[in-house]
């Protein structure tokens, strides 16, 4: 089958590898249907060193069930099924306390050695503790749509939750890549009154008012907090920041625009050695969180509003491609000619 590994920084290729199989009764074989290209995939695609090996890419699918272990419960060979980013086991301490993510025996696809997404098919361990069937037919927008909920709309829900964005909230959402446009659709889906989005790209943000941002700050560092703060006069700063980004520069911006006793949700892979400005995030009593998103935790909540067309987060996709045209897509995306790049196999 065709599957897109990455062998060095600039170099992605559209390979053949063999079929998936089952190795233990709690797997699926599932037939991608839909798979993307992450805002995460670029940070190796600009700074892996080269290899003999590469490393198979993609975290984020939705497929059909074609072949299930013998101790799968739940799912049936045919289903259209939501794939979360990572596959953790459903049993350990940390799997039932609702925390995925510290789940000893947690596998993330397209890491570590493990296969990855954007691939005709992909193994999923532990699959009926982690995928979860669509019930329902899709068209190419709906199926859109679905995908984020493998990741980028499970993240902005995250951020969300984390940060404790409630109904009449004012909101900041730095970054207008598909993680803060669906922070904002998130934001809106839970009530908060004023979302401003931190972005420079008109496409984007405009894309982000359509979506239920209120007002768009496009400078950045000092000016964009100070702007921040002059729109937030009379809430002294946002109740709840959602930093999308990942970088030094957007983590001491949400610091800056936040107000006392804040939520700041930390949910770009953060690519800096420590927390800027530790003392104002003390000073402010922020409360600080985020990581790896629990996106299996956050299914049964977001895939009913996906279905009947509340939240269409499919409209953040810009561009579709083949297997042939993936290296190009990861190139448009590093370019910033892409927002988010679907891939069709």
């Amino acid at each position: 089958m065709k599957a897109i590994h990455m062998y060095g920084a600039g170099d992605v290729r559209s390979i053949d590898v063999p079929d998936p199989a089952l190795e233990n009764g709690t797997d699926a074989i599932v037939r991608v249907v839909r798979a993307c290209v992450c805002g995460s995939d670029l940070w190796p695609y600009r700074e892996m060193p080269a290899g003999a090996d590469g490393q198979a890419m993609g975290h984020e699918a939705i497929g059909v069930v074609e072949e299930l272990g013998r101790d799968v419960h739940g799912l049936r060979r045919g289903d259209l099924v939501v794939m979360p980013m990572f596959a953790a086991d459903g049993t350990c301490g940390f799997c039932r306390e609702g925390a995925p993510y510290g789940c000893e025996r947690i596998t993330f696809f397209g890491r570590a050695g493990f296969a990855g997404a954007q691939a005709e098919a992909v193994r999923v361990p532990f699959a009926a503790a982690n995928l979860v069937r669509v019930g329902a037919e899709a068209d190419d927008a709906l199926l859109a749509s679905l995908l984020t909920l493998s990741d980028v709309m499970g993240t902005g829900h995250h951020a969300a939750v984390v940060s404790g964005v409630k109904a009449g909230d004012t909101v900041v959402v730095v970054g207008d890549g598909a993680v803060g446009l669906c922070g904002v659709i998130a934001a809106a889906r839970r009530g908060a009154e004023r979302i401003i989005v931190l972005g420079r790209h008109r496409d984007r943000t405009d894309l982000a008012r359509e979506f239920g941002a209120t007002d768009v700050v496009s400078e950045r560092g000092e000016e964009a907090a100070q702007r921040v703060r002059e729109l937030t006069a009379g809430t002294r700063g946002a109740h709840a920041v959602l930093e999308c980004v990942g970088t030094e520069e957007a983590t001491a911006t949400a610091i800056a625009v936040a107000r006392p006793g804040a939520g700041l949700a930390r949910v770009g892979v953060p690519h800096y050695p420590a927390v800027p400005q530790a003392m104002t995030a003390w000073v402010k009593n922020l409360r600080v969180g985020g990581g790896p998103t629990p996106v299996r935790a956050y299914l049964d909540e977001l895939l009913p509003d996906v279905l009947d067309g509340t939240i269409r987060p499919g409209r953040i996709f810009d561009r579709t491609v083949g297997f042939d045209g993936v290296s190009g897509a990861y190139a448009a995306m590093a370019g910033r000619d892409a927002l988010k790049v679907l891939i069709a196999p």
